[in-house]
């Protein structure tokens, strides 16, 4: 999933979307459950909470989670960590494939207090997909129990990214960031956006360190390589993909996207086809 912050994406429409219900009310099966599961295009879970932990990661598209007002989604290398009763929604607006890990509240002391984007580091990539190609069956074996506290434990230990995607309630900053999102391609410089919202360059250079704490050339960045990974997985031509981002070229968006994913867009399209 997609595990950043922001508070001014609409996401889908309610009426366009499908909705899903949350597959627990009460009480889960066992104190860590993992679940997998495929959704389609414009669906949605409802607004919702429970007194367990959840951990989010979405191995092919991008979810969706809104916290209040602010709405997160990450690349693959991270998940979404949702601490117990917090009050979210989830939704994608592209087909995603993704699974949830239910951590009953006992066993969450040793997680963020917060929601928050965890890095998904290689083990925890590995032990995520051993889960999807194997899910354990209920009751849970003694072999899978431990594999999955394993898991708990190598979350517990990860690098908190915070939000990758960080939102702003800055009225001014907050509408480019919402005219950005509108139109990722967008390649006006900094000083038209500024004009464009009655500010000035100084000014958004100062509250993107403070609200962001990135230049908004970064951000800019981060939203692009988000919005290219769908498309990616999609069977999209990197070309194509980039033009449609505001590049000129393949080029620079190839150099930007190994820059932040740490691999080329090929090179992350075959290794989700791989996991696929």
């Amino acid at each position: 999933m997609a595990a950043n912050g922001n508070n001014h994406g609409a996401g889908p429409s309610p009426a366009g979307r499908r909705l899903h219900q949350p597959p627990f009310s009460e009480q889960l099966p066992a104190p860590i459950y993992f679940r997998a599961a495929a959704m389609p295009a414009a669906a949605s879970y409802p607004h919702h909470r429970h007194p367990w932990g959840e951990f989010v990661y979405s191995y092919s598209g991008v979810m969706e989670v809104r916290v209040g007002n602010r709405q997160y989604l990450a690349p693959s290398q991270y998940g979404l960590w949702l601490p117990p009763e917090v009050a979210h929604q989830g939704f994608n607006r592209q087909e995603a494939c993704h699974c949830s890990l239910y951590v009953s509240a006992g066993l969450c002391r040793r997680l963020p207090a917060v929601p928050c984007a965890l890095t998904v580091t290689p083990l925890i990539g590995a032990l995520l997909e051993q889960l999807r190609q194997r899910p354990p069956r209920q009751p849970y074996s003694e072999e899978d129990a431990r594999l999955l506290q394993v898991l708990v434990d190598q979350l517990a230990a990860t690098d908190c990214a915070g939000s990758y995607l960080p939102g702003s309630d800055d009225p001014l900053l907050g509408r480019v960031l919402a005219m950005l999102e509108a139109e990722p391609g967008d390649h006006r410089p900094l000083a038209e956006l500024a004009r464009a919202v009655h500010s000035t360059e100084r000014t958004l250079l100062r509250r993107s360190q403070q609200e962001l704490g990135m230049s908004l050339t970064e951000w800019r960045q981060r939203l692009r390589v988000v919005r290219a990974m769908p498309l990616l997985e999609e069977g999209r031509k990197v070309e194509s993909i980039a033009l449609e981002l505001g590049y000129a070229g393949a080029s620079a968006f190839i150099a930007m996207f190994r820059r932040l994913m740490g691999i080329t867009p090929d090179e992350y399209r075959r290794s989700r086809q791989a996991g696929g």
